[in-house]
């Protein structure tokens, strides 16, 4: 099998139409692996899960991932860069068979893209000078905390700011949040923990201080009436969470070690996300023989 890589068109990336709603939950079937295959959409400027690479490619996490799930079915899976905003009415329109790009799971997607389990926590991050002291959000008092302008850090840094007395700096890039880190203007910054912790892998200053859980978690959509294709894709994950693949990846990517009980190497019981519309909660057993 091969791991492709494409590049989306415009006309591909603009298209729009209705996702189908089931009507109630169907019977927990998995779909038969797709001969020729299978294409997923991916936003390609998001470092550590997809980003460009020296050969003109792209790498990152989810591009990994997708490299994984294509081993493990024994066939293609296709990656198509392409704006975040187009990549959901591309899924809508049979463009793709799901989205490779990390999506939050919330309860105003779920009413219209199905999502597999969850292959990673989507917590808060803070990323500190290499030896800090700061290792809690009890430590972040009367600090200075950056954040990227107009991002829901910010947001959660100003609404604190009063009570804990933090001087909060904005950003137009995560990059010139993490250096006001690094030039001393700051004692710390927020961002997403994948993003913190590969902020820390890349720089030496910077260290990947604490994270805060959220309860959200990172999940791949389907399309709302392909339960069966999801079914297959959330086996395949169960799989990868426990043959050891993940963890390696999360070691990879972030450098990061995940303990036992870690959404990204702990499968989930039934199909879907637990909570949300359109997750099946029949018992199956964890394999890794798919055909």
């Amino acid at each position: 099998m091969t791991f492709k890589l494409a590049s989306l068109g415009l006309a591909a990336a603009l298209l729009t139409s209705t996702a189908a709603l089931a009507e109630g939950e169907p019977p927990a079937e998995v779909a038969p692996i797709k001969a020729d295959g299978y294409q997923a959409g991916i936003d390609g400027t998001f470092a550590p899960h997809a980003f460009p690479s020296l050969d003109g490619g792209i790498q990152g996490f989810n591009v990994d991932l997708a490299a994984a799930m294509a081993e493990k079915l024994g066939v293609d899976i296709e990656i198509v860069p392409g704006q975040y905003t187009g990549l959901f009415p591309a899924l809508h329109s049979g463009t793709f068979d799901y989205i490779a790009a990390p999506t939050t799971v919330t309860e105003e997607r779920s009413k219209t893209m199905l999502f597999t389990e969850g292959f990673m926590a989507t917590n808060f991050g803070f990323a500190t000078l290499t030896g800090s002291d700061i290792d809690s959000v009890e430590d972040l008092q009367g600090k200075t905390v950056t954040a990227n302008k107009g991002s829901l850090y910010e947001t959660w840094l100003t609404e604190r700011a009063e009570e804990m007395d933090l001087t909060v700096l904005t950003f137009g890039t995560q990059a010139d949040a993490f250096e006001a880190v690094t030039s001393g203007r700051a004692d710390a910054s927020m961002a997403g923990m994948t993003v913190t912790a590969w902020a820390g892998q890349q720089n030496p200053r910077l260290e990947f201080a604490f994270q805060i859980d959220t309860g959200l978690s990172w999940s791949l959509p389907f399309r709302r009436d392909d339960y069966a294709t999801r079914n297959l894709f959330d086996s395949v994950l169960e799989c990868l969470k426990t043959d050891g693949t993940m963890a390696a990846l999360s070691e990879k990517w972030f450098g990061l070690t995940p303990e036992e009980g870690e959404l990204i190497v702990t499968p989930d019981a039934g199909y879907g996300t637990p909570g949300f519309e359109g997750y099946q909660p029949d018992e199956h057993e964890v394999t890794c023989t798919f055909e």
